[in-house]
């Protein structure tokens, strides 16, 4: 079997293996591919993996020995699936593999817009705190969140991960979600309850024609004032422009996300010149055993196929 791995460089710089997949069949990984590359690159190929390469109608019709498409991701809107499965083209994705990586760092960034910790760290490193007369010194006072409420819109795996380290940290918990999630720690409302109630929210939600744009003045207006704000689920979930303009009239205490709009950021995205306002680069999911999974669950994902039990299939 000829398989191609069309952006493989995200996934496996090289410190994983992609070995599994080599056990398939001949086995071909370019780092990255650009549109006017995809169609010589599936010649002949009858499985590919792709990240963020998108596989639009053309490519699918285009690649006649293509009978496999594998997500190396759990979001799969690259991939024209309707296409696919006129073409009876099987595709897969990879579920839930980074729970626990992306929790960890909605958590890591609701601390660091909370704790201030390397704001101090480097004010230490100046020699402010050796400048004083008292044991203890800082400019901003960290934020307590003991006792405080978290509102997690989308009570998913993710969600429903972030509410538990929440209610650790003895936080009230509320959540919000199209259907109630068996197992969530916490108290499902409505999102304007939610909105009106929380002191920090926490987006996990994927994008979709009813959650694009779900932050945006109107609803911005219906949080408290000095409400925290974390996105590490996709940058259209949010107007930018409005987050932006809430943070400078301190309507928004703080945002954190690690998604923007347009990935990789854009020197004018609003965000960049926005007060209290962490971004970092979309790599929550990249912790190392989260990655290795991506490849054993893809391998996993293309044997099953090749034996005639498909898992995983969003088509």
């Amino acid at each position: 079997m000829q398989i191609v791995v069309l952006d493989g460089y995200c996934v496996n710089p090289g410190d994983v293996d992609w070995g599994p997949l080599k056990q398939l069949g001949t086995l071909s990984v370019y780092d990255r591919t650009h549109p006017d590359m995809i169609a010589q690159r599936l010649r002949g190929a009858e499985a590919v993996f792709v990240n963020k390469v998108k596989l639009n109608r053309d490519a699918i019709f285009g690649a006649r020995q293509l009978r496999f498409i594998g997500v190396l991701a759990t979001g799969y809107d690259v991939v024209d699936t309707a296409a696919a499965r006129e073409r009876g083209i099987t595709v897969a994705n990879v579920p839930a593999y980074s729970t626990e990586a992306v929790a960890q760092h909605a958590v890591a960034l609701l601390l660091a817009l909370c704790q201030h910790a390397e704001y101090h760290s480097a004010k230490v490193r100046q020699g402010a705190w050796t400048a004083q007369p008292d044991f203890s010194w800082w400019e901003i006072a960290p934020t307590l969140l003991y006792g405080k409420t978290i509102g997690i819109v989308g009570c998913g795996r993710i969600g429903s991960r972030v509410a538990r380290i929440a209610d650790a940290f003895g936080m009230r918990v509320l959540g919000t979600n199209p259907h109630e999630k068996q197992g969530f720690l916490g108290t499902f409302v409505p999102l304007d309850t939610l909105l009106a109630e929380s002191d920090v929210i926490s987006l996990h939600c994927p994008a979709k024609a009813d959650t694009v744009g779900m932050i945006r003045k109107d609803t911005i207006a219906k949080m408290k004032d000095g409400a925290i704000l974390i996105n590490t689920s996709r940058g259209s979930l949010i107007s930018e422009t409005d987050v932006c303009d809430a943070l400078r009239s301190r309507k928004l205490a703080g945002y954190a996300a690690d998604v923007v709009s347009e990935e990789p950021i854009k020197l004018k995205n609003p965000l960049m010149s926005a007060p209290n306002c962490i971004i970092t680069s979309h790599y929550a999911w990249t912790p190392k055993p989260m990655r290795q999974k991506i490849i054993d669950v893809s391998a996993e994902n293309l044997r099953s196929f090749v034996y005639g039990y498909p898992i995983n299939v969003v088509n």
